[in-house]
């Protein structure tokens, strides 16, 4: 299935969630704009501009928009409603999705739940009281956050959700992330660089001050191949990269946040910028604060590390026009005002920075140099730095995530290569007939929810509209069933939108029956100490294997294909996709980093995966 029909498939599901008649229950949040909608987007940027607008009011004059030329002429005339419509309207919403899970679960409408509450601000969103009490429990467990809540080292967490098991939100010792948690103090950021493939607005604009600058990457309108950049609020430029004949999505989901102390915070999400990924389903989430140098250092231009690679990534997204708009207009300070080579190295201090960063950037890919800077080919280099001088032995890996693709003999064995972190070349020198005949490893294990399990899952089928299997795949002659595995979440019974690999060598596979712990123990807390030199708290041992996070689906869309030879390959990739990659040490490493439960079950006879184009309840307005 292809990341456009997925794009088209998500605003059918979720606006069909929220629109249908009364009787429907759909519990998915309101309103959610996806970028393969140019009308959605400008409904929710309408909304977003009033709240600045009344932000402002009594404070301050508005600042004239600032001017884009050429660029933002394309926007539409914006109706200006009083902000108490839009608060009364959102409430109204809220209200109606209660009811709606209520029933979805059948349950009586004077059961009790949570009160309606006021529209939120970014210091309260989505916290109850227990879990602003867990979220303090879990703070002081994790080594990785100081107690100011700063993340030098490092911290990966799944989100809070509120449809886990009791005691699933921090209240166990393992801490897990808010969005209001991960920006702070909003008045005390300086410049924010986000990325989203589905994006709520009006929704993300609270988590940020009025004036604060932000440039906001987002999917262009459909068939829109070039790169644009425009203005889509005051402060807020929202640019879009190149797509190859508008094909392919921008898949990335990350945050740079500049604060005015120095400090610069990296986050590598698999969350979309919409309520329901940081509410109603599981994501994880990475994030690590650099500190500002006290002096520049020199740029060196033969630098391949995470913050190179991050440059490139923002080149590719084309970000630094945004950049050059607001330093020539209001915000000439900015602590990134270009993206010259060594931007980010020159100025931050990145030495704590103990994983590797991994992009996919859709377009066509020549020659080594360029190859091994993308897709599984840059896994492959991260895998070689990462197992070398580990113990040799087959690898086991398990790719989990929320859409499936269309598998090859030949792409499951050339991701399985570069997993391994053996170069294609020898490969890429055989004869595509000879590749296409080799057996399919078994030893990938993908990781998708059974129909069954998605039923049985809080919300129900009405929560499986961002989950993507088609019948026409799974039923293909040589579409490969036997390698899926069920996909739990250890939280309980809640979907996962979370994209993880737990690649394992040898016989290093967890003996644990279920997700329970009998101790309260800090070997759990994964602390990567340096560059391919990860350890549990308290012992250091030998890499046993290693985790992948990010946006990256285990797809050929978003990992790329490869072709050529051996002297001469290309990479050819859909998406724009972004995650990092860390070693793993022993089997506490591995079940501490694992979103889902160990070891995967494999399906059984009766089990098919879950295919959302055949579910009633998603469907019925059709």
């Amino acid at each position: 299935m292809s990341e456009e029909d997925i794009a088209r498939a998500i605003a059918l599901s979720l606006r069909d969630a929220h629109a249908g008649p009364a009787g429907v229950h759909q519990p998915l949040p309101a309103p959610i704009d996806l970028e393969d909608d140019e009308a959605q987007f400008q409904a929710e940027l309408q909304r977003a501009i009033e709240a600045s607008k009344a932000a402002d009011t009594g404070r301050r004059t508005a600042s004239p928009a600032t001017s884009l030329a050429s660029l933002s002429s394309n926007s539409p005339p914006v109706t200006i409603a009083p902000a108490q419509s839009f608060l009364s309207e959102r409430a109204q919403m809220e209200q109606a999705r209660l009811a709606r899970l209520k029933r979805l679960r059948g349950e009586s409408e004077d059961v009790a739940s949570e009160p309606p509450r006021k529209r939120q601000t970014p210091s309260d969103t989505s916290s109850t009281a227990s879990e602003r009490r867990g979220s303090s429990k879990a703070k002081g467990k994790s080594r990785a956050v100081d107690s100011s809540g700063m993340c030098w080292d490092g911290e990966l967490r799944q989100t809070a959700n509120r449809h886990v098991e009791a005691g699933r939100n921090g209240e166990d010792g393992t801490p897990v992330w808010r969005l209001s948690e991960i920006i702070g103090d909003k008045t005390q950021v300086s410049l924010a660089i986000i990325s989203s493939y589905a994006l709520n607005i009006s929704w993300i604009y609270e988590f940020f001050a009025p004036e604060t600058p932000v440039v906001i990457i987002t999917q262009p309108a459909p068939g829109i191949g070039d790169a644009t950049v425009k203005q889509v609020l005051p402060n807020w430029i929202r640019v879009t990269p190149f797509l190859r004949g508008g094909r392919g999505v921008v898949h990335m989901k990350f945050f740079l946040i500049f604060y005015k102390s120095g400090r610069l915070r990296i986050v590598i999400s698999t969350a979309n910028l919409i309520e329901y990924d940081w509410r109603d389903i599981e994501n994880s989430v990475w994030v690590q604060d650099v500190s500002r140098r006290a002096t520049p250092i020199a740029h060196d231009p033969k630098a391949n590390d995470f913050p190179a690679a991050f440059e490139r990534v923002l080149h590719a997204l084309n970000v630094d026009p945004a950049l050059t708009s607001f330093v020539h207009n209001d915000h000439p300070n900015i602590p990134l005002s270009n993206l010259r080579p060594g931007a980010l190295s020159t100025v931050y201090d990145f030495s704590r920075v103990r994983v590797y960063l991994i992009p996919s950037i859709a377009g066509k890919h020549e020659g080594w140099p360029k190859v091994l800077k993308v897709g599984h080919t840059a896994l492959m280099k991260a895998v070689g730095d990462m197992l070398d001088g580990a113990k040799k032995g087959k690898l086991t890996i398990e790719c989990q995530g929320s859409s499936i693709g269309t598998y090859s003999t030949q792409w499951l064995n050339e991701f399985y290569t570069s997993a391994s972190g053996t170069s294609p070349e020898k490969m890429l020198d055989e004869p595509k007939t000879r590749r296409a005949k080799l057996p399919v490893p078994q030893s990938i294990k993908i990781l998708f929810p059974t129909h069954a399990w998605v039923q049985a899952s809080e919300l129900g089928e009405a929560g499986g509209g961002t989950m993507f299997c088609r019948r026409s795949q799974w039923e293909g002659v040589k579409f490969p069933r036997e390698l899926f595995a069920q996909s739990k979440s250890k939280r309980g019974r809640v979907l996962m939108h979370s994209k993880m690999i737990i690649a394992i060598v040898g016989a290093h596979q967890s003996s644990r029956k279920d997700d329970s712990e009998t101790e309260d123990s800090d070997d759990d807390i994964v602390v990567l100490d340096d560059k391919g030199k990860g350890r549990s708290q308290g012992q250091q041992q030998d890499v046993v294997g290693w985790a992948y996070v990010g946006s990256h689906n285990f797809t050929p869309s978003a990992w790329g294909t490869l072709s050529g030879s051996g002297f001469s390959p290309v990479m050819n990739i859909t998406n724009y996709e972004l995650g990092i990659a860390f070693p793993l040490h022993n089997e506490k490493d591995v079940d501490a980093v694992a979103c889902y439960q160990r070891p995967p079950r494999k399906y059984g006879s009766d089990d098919i995966p879950w295919m959302q184009e055949e579910s009633k309840v998603l469907n019925e307005h059709d």
